[in-house]
């Protein structure tokens, strides 16, 4: 305890000489004091270093939460696929924003900001860790590609400006609104009636889930103005959500195109949407199955919203759902470029070896 107090002493004191003289109103409304130029610092909380990453200041970090040293067969994080040497950075506390400050301040070299998120919800008080570390904590929104748009890209241009990256985050949100105004444009004009009944089965949600797993508000059926069978217009797309449905309501919906969420692949060989396809005979009557319509996707919510992710399903769901609008799309070659501008490598292959080779792929389940 001694020198956990002796170490807070010394960075209190470090960082009042610093001269902390640019302040920021972050997400909770603090007013937070942080170092003129700032060139290390560390990433709390649900999808704080993936956006990061995607200001391209990764080398500025001195430490990562526990995620990001966990060996898993299943790949399903671009930034950090991009970024292997995050798995052997020192931990300084667990993921989902619960942070160890003892950990903090052993950190060298020591961190001159923390970025945090989803700190209303989830993990250590913003507040309580400045005071006891001694650092800025910035509390961040991580916002999302529908209605909290705005909110992500206030977040960026924040950790921009804190970085140093402003002009980073100015073409972050330029290609963002670039691919979103693409995908719309291209299926603006289409009638309801030649809209086809679309489903999303399989969605993981702290954990995976089988077919019966799905998400009201699909980023990528909105982007795409989809026919969404599981729609509910109180799913306003402010948060990640997902809703389990009954057995019974999707035969009854029985969709034309069914899109299987390959993160139910975790539950294994015997369990999981893709077993069931194959094994209920209640689904064996869908439309979808019969037809020989049932196509794999990247999981997206994967330590929250991966959002090249999300662009790299929507174009390979236009492709399938309104094949001359996106002729000129191949979807595997869409999610590299994606990857190259968000996270700087093309990881697509990496993803779909993870996941079977199936995603973006008809798969056949009969």
């Amino acid at each position: 305890m001694r020198i956990f107090i002796v170490l807070v002493t010394c960075l209190l004191v470090s960082h009042t000489a610093g001269a902390a003289d640019r302040t920021f109103t972050d997400a909770l409304g603090r007013v937070v004091s942080v170092p003129e130029t700032v060139d290390r610092g560390i990433c709390s909380g649900s999808g704080c270093l993936r956006l990061l990453t995607y200001l391209q200041a990764e080398d500025m970090i001195v430490g990562v939460d526990d995620m990001e040293g966990r060996r898993s067969k299943f790949a399903a994080r671009p930034y950090a696929l991009a970024n292997p040497q995050f798995k052997t950075m020192p931990i300084f506390g667990e993921f989902r924003g619960h942070d160890n400050p003892e950990l903090i301040l052993t950190l060298e070299p020591p961190p001159q900001v923390v970025l945090k998120t989803y700190t209303s919800s989830m993990g250590y008080d913003p507040q309580e860790l400045q005071d006891k570390t001694g650092i800025p904590v910035v509390a961040l929104n991580y916002g999302n590609l529908g209605d909290l748009r705005p909110a992500l890209y206030e977040t960026l241009r924040l950790m921009g400006d804190i970085v140093g990256k402003t002009e980073r985050a100015e073409e972050v949100i330029a290609f963002i609104d670039g691919a979103i105004a693409d995908l719309q444009s291209r299926t603006a004009d289409i009638a309801a009636e030649q809209r086809p009944a679309v489903f999303l089965g399989g969605v993981a949600f702290k954990g995976p889930h089988g077919l019966q797993s799905t998400e009201p508000a699909y980023p990528p059926f909105v982007l795409l103005n989809a026919n969404n069978r599981a729609f509910d217009p109180s799913f306003s797309q402010k948060e990640l959500s997902n809703s389990t449905v009954s057995k019974e309501q999707i035969v009854a919906w029985d969709p034309e195109y069914l899109f299987l969420d390959l993160a139910t692949l975790q539950m294994g060989e015997g369990a999981g949407g893709l077993h069931e396809l194959r094994t209920d005979p209640a689904y064996r009557l869908l439309s979808a199955v019969e037809n020989n319509r049932v196509f794999g996707v990247l999981p997206y919510n994967w330590y929250t919203a991966n959002y090249g992710s999300i662009l790299a399903n929507a174009y390979f769901i236009g492709t399938i759902l309104y094949p001359e609008r996106f002729k000129d799309v191949d979807p595997r070659q869409k999610a590299d470029e994606i990857y190259r501008f968000l996270v700087d490598k093309p990881v697509f292959g990496l993803m779909d070896d993870s996941f079977q080779n199936l995603v973006f792929r008809n798969i056949p389940v009969k």
